[in-house]
This record gives C-alpha cells, structure tokens and sequence, in this order.
C-alpha cells in the first residue's frame, strides 16, 4: 500500500469512526454509568469485532453477505434483537449510584457487550467488503495490505471511541442524582432500541 493510498483510507477510517452508531453509544453508556477504565473493555471488543469483520473479508466469506439476502437477513435480525435486548436492559436498570464494587462486577460483561454490538451488525461487514477493495493494491501482496487497513482501523476507532468515553465520563457527576441516573438509563435504551429498529429495517444498500 502506497503512502498516498494510506492516507486516502486513513481519511475514510475517520469517517467512518466519527459517525455516530451504536459502538459510540455503548462506549459513552460505560463511560458515563462506570467511568473510562471500564469504558475501555468494551472498546476493546469494539476492535476485536472489528478485526474479526476484516478478517471474514480477507477471507472472502464477507461476499456472502453481499451476495445472500438470507445470510444478511439472519445476521441482521440477529444484531436488532441483541442492540433492542441492551436498551430494553439499559432501560429498565434501577436508579442505583454505582461503587467501586458494584463496577467491578458490572465491568465483566463489558469486553462482550462491545464485541457483540460490532459482530452482530452485518452492514459493518458489508461496508467493509464494499470498502477495502478500494484500497487494495493488486500488483502487491494483500495479506499485508489488509493488517495495515485493520491497524488503521482499529487505531482510529479507538481514539475516537475513547474521546466519545471520556467526554461521557466527565457526565458522571449527574449519577448522584438518581432522577440523572434514571434518565441516562432510559436515554442510553431508546438509542440502542431506536439502533434496533433501524438495523432491522435497513437494507444492504
């Protein structure tokens, strides 16, 4: 991959981070209800999906997705009903200040939280797959070209996602008032219910 070239998919990789989805507001969902460090298990999952996505279209299998309405379907159907089940949860947590304790072990869930939320969206492959033949260069090897976009990638993401973290994490002094913390519960839900439906009504296109 071309220096030029490089820069041309790190400039999409921005992009395409900054976008708000619902990676974004899981990220800011942890970071406001459990603060950063915790915020940061479920970037990690972000990024490991994504280097699973990458590699699915490396591997080629992503045109399946592309190709097969029923594979789209299934995935996506899949991913609606997991982002409805996360906000009807979000939705109905109790108005409970959080300790040091009660993190920890909400904390847990959080790596897969992050992981489900990119896996389960198949657009995100189809994206992919739509997007990185673009970027590759036939006359060079393209294993290596693919570890440089998913570096790229998950470089990016992660910066973002923690920026969406830790400006959530400045909100937490809202979490002592358990009117705040009941609203930010419910606000969180409808935006990962509002996700679902919209993943379930949406097309490859």
């Amino acid at each position: 991959m071309s220096p030029s070239l490089w820069l041309a998919f790190l400039l999409a990789a921005i992009l395409i981070a900054i976008s708000p989805g619902p990676g974004a507001a899981a990220s800011m969902s942890a970071g406001m209800r459990f603060g950063y460090r915790s915020a940061v298990r479920v970037i990690g999952g972000l990024q490991t999906a994504l280097v699973i996505q990458l590699t699915v279209v490396a591997l080629g299998l992503g045109a399946l997705l592309l190709t097969s309405t029923l594979a789209f379907d299934a995935v996506k159907l899949l991913g609606a009903a997991y982002l409805i089940w996360i906000g009807i949860q979000k939705w109905r947590s109790p108005p409970e200040e959080i300790d040091a304790e009660k993190v920890s072990i909400a904390a847990k869930g959080l790596f897969m939280e992050g992981l489900l939320v990119n896996l389960t969206n198949p657009k995100a492959i189809v994206f992919i797959a739509a997007l990185t033949p673009q970027f590759i260069d036939p006359s060079r090897p393209q294993w290596p070209q693919f570890v440089i976009m998913g570096l790229t990638m998950c470089g990016v993401d992660s910066i973002v996602m923690s920026g969406y973290a830790l400006l959530a994490t400045r909100l937490r002094r809202w979490l002592r008032n358990p009117a705040a913390l009941k609203s930010q519960n419910r606000f969180f839900g409808g935006i990962f219910v509002g996700a679902g439906v919209l993943l379930a009504n949406s097309s490859r296109a």
